[in-house]
Parts: structure tokens; sequence; C-alpha cells
């Protein structure tokens, strides 16, 4: 049983990256797909897309500089046992704002970057650069 899937695939990726893979599937959900969009528009990974009728899957395309992965490491940092709440004026920055933190807010999931512009706070699921 698996007791926290966007943590399972933020390490999915990660080890695709360490691995050397061009591409990754993987079970689907509105909140992954939400995550790997966020991905996309930062440039950790090239592509998502999601297939499939009755069990929907992620088919994500991974992004290198040359041989180097885009995404040098991710971290949990709420978890199912631990949720960590931060309001608009405590966001994180990530490697002096190099890297990310996404962040699921009453406006929906985004980085720290457009949470900080909208001046709302929320769950810090990961920290990814």
């Amino acid at each position: 049983m698996l007791t926290d899937p966007i943590s399972d695939m933020l390490i999915r990726i990660k080890n695709a990256y360490m691995a050397g893979k061009h591409e990754l599937v993987l079970p689907s959900s509105k909140m992954k797909l939400s995550i790997a969009n966020i991905l996309k528009a930062n440039r950790f990974i090239d592509g998502v897309e999601e297939f499939g009728d009755k069990k929907k899957e992620l088919k994500i395309k991974l992004s290198y500089q040359g041989k180097t992965p885009a995404m040098q490491d991710v971290r949990r940092i709420s978890k199912p046992g631990r949720r960590i709440y931060v309001p608009a004026n405590n966001l994180p920055r990530v490697l002096n704002d190099y890297g990310i933190a996404i962040i699921s807010t009453s406006r929906g999931i985004m980085t720290n970057k457009e949470a900080r512009r909208s001046k709302v706070g929320g769950e810090i699921i990961c920290e990814i650069y």
C-alpha cells in the first residue's frame, strides 16, 4: 500500500534522472498532473502527457543539459505524518531563488515565487533545485 503518492512521484523522477532515462511512466492524479505542469513550466522536465481510459497514467519526458540532469535534487517537506503550513510572508527561498518550492494554496498549486506575488500562503509540498 502506497501512503504518499506525491513523494513516490518525486522520487521516481529523481531515480529516472540518476539512471539516465529519457521517459518515465507513472500513475496519474490531478495533483500529480499539476505538479508535473509546474515542473515543465520551470524547465525541470521537457513534457508531460496523460493517457489511458480507465487507469490514467502520466508520461514524463525528462530534460537534460548536455549529460547533466535539469533536476539536481528534490526534498519532500510536508509529509502525511507532519504537514508544514506557512503564511505568505514566510514562504521559503530555495537556494536563494535558484530553485523552487511547490506550494498548495487556496488558489491552487503554485511555486513559491507565484505565491509570494499573489500574497498567499499554504502547505509546502516540496523543494526542487
